[in-house]
């Protein structure tokens, strides 16, 4: 789960496997695969940073070729 910023202050988690888009106009709008739209206070380049922090974490960041 990564840390993100509601408009309103409140801080919340989300799962950045379920992110299906990201859209900034001007606040940073992030619609999640299940359809259900979050309004951050975040910018688009701190979400992704989190999410490559998440997925270095996990491991995830390095894919093997076979």
């Amino acid at each position: 789960m990564i840390e993100v910023i509601r408009l309103d202050g409140e801080i919340y988690w989300v799962n950045p496997h379920m992110i299906e888009s990201m859209e900034q106009t001007p606040d940073l709008t992030i619609t999640m695969l299940s359809g259900k739209k979050i309004i951050l206070k975040n910018s688009p380049e701190e979400i992704i940073e989190k999410i490559i922090t998440y997925r270095r974490q996990l491991g995830i960041d390095k894919q093997e070729v076979l």
